[in-house]
């Protein structure tokens, strides 16, 4: 039986939902008022929030230093991009966890001996890059060293039944994001450590650093382990007796899909998408790390503001004003949505 709400603790409540709620939007309320004052006004402490005067300069300053448009474009392809991609991944694989789960292990090696055979095929890996003074001279020697590692680590996820296979894709988001910088530096702007000239093509000289074709699939990977996680729950709330009575009724997988799964759980893929949206909208540390110029989205455009002659907290704070406005207004005007599909399924 659920416990009366009294008018007391209703009251309680309340308050604490609402200081909770302005400590939250005192940081963009602070920047927001920054942001109308002049660079000797932001830095005035304490702070007069009435009675200096305010100003749009910093607005005009900021657009006349940094093209703004050309920042939200390549934040909106680098966005919508992923996030598309990211369903079409995600959703097969939330199906098949969903509906056609593993209860146990393909494998008979326990976890114990496979983690022995993970560790040792690195451990060879580093020996062969030792040996080789970390210089692979043939491009076939690396892909090699590659395999070596990445065969048994596939293979282990493969045998995992669901919630195992479930939790070791969460766990990839568990690693501080400095952790993999290096080697996907070398990735992105190092192609001669894994491409060679082979006579007919060279892709030496080719990287994907400041591109779309690798922050797209870079964010993409990113949160793909969320979106699965995300749509497996909502797929597990859709009744199995409403998939089985389509194939009963002929209906392909294709169809099972797209006109029985994903209409059902639409807002579940709403939300889905929403956060996806926002998670890659505030993408920092790659973005600063991996492009300069040509794909830099909106986070690239705030760093710029903060130089080593000083942090300029006025036009700082507009250009982070700028950056967060359109991602805002989203949220706000699609919180209904997104607070539906996150409680969807919560309510039985």
């Amino acid at each position: 039986m659920a416990r009366a709400q009294t008018k007391q603790r209703k009251l309680v409540l309340t308050i604490v939902a609402w200081v909770i709620g302005l400590l939250l939007f005192f940081p963009i309320f602070w920047t927001a008022v920054a942001a109308f004052k002049t660079e000797s006004d932001a830095y005035t402490l304490p702070q007069n929030f009435l009675t200096t005067p305010w100003t749009l300069e910093n607005f005009g300053i900021v657009q006349e230093r940094s093209d703004y448009v050309r920042y939200i474009f390549n934040t909106s392809v680098i966005v919508i991009l992923s996030t598309l991609l990211g369903l079409v991944l995600a959703i097969p694989a939330a199906w098949s966890m969903a509906f056609a789960p593993t209860h146990e292990s393909s494998s008979k090696l326990s976890g114990k001996t496979w983690l022995a055979v993970i560790l040792g095929s690195l451990g060879i890996c580093f020996l062969g890059l030792y040996f080789t003074d970390w210089k692979p001279s043939n491009a076939l020697i690396g892909i090699f060293l590659l395999l070596i590692f990445v065969v048994p680590a596939s293979l282990w996820a493969w045998t995992r039944n669901t919630h195992d296979s479930l939790l070791w894709m969460l766990s990839t988001k568990m690693m501080p994001p400095a952790g993999a910088l290096i080697p996907i530096y070398l990735i992105f702007n190092r192609n001669g450590l894994v491409f060679k000239d082979w006579g007919w093509v060279n892709l030496m000289d080719y990287n994907i650093m400041d591109s779309f074709w690798g922050m797209v699939p870079l964010m993409t990977l990113l949160n793909l382990p969320i979106i699965i996680w995300m749509l497996f729950t909502y797929f597990k709330e859709i009744p199995v007796g409403i998939l089985e009575a389509a194939r009963m009724d002929g209906a392909s997988l294709w169809n099972e899909l797209s006109r029985v799964l994903t209409p059902m759980a639409l807002p579940g893929i709403a939300s889905t998408c929403l956060l996806n949206l926002i998670l890659s909208w505030n993408e920092a540390f790659w973005s600063l790390n991996l492009t300069n110029k040509y794909a830099a989205p909106l986070s690239f455009f705030i760093s710029e503001y903060s130089s080593p002659e000083g942090q300029f907290w006025a036009k700082l704070s507009a250009a982070s004003i700028m950056a967060i406005a359109p991602i805002l207004v989203v949220g706000w005007f699609s919180q209904k949505q997104l607070v539906r599909g996150l409680t969807f399924g919560a309510v039985k």
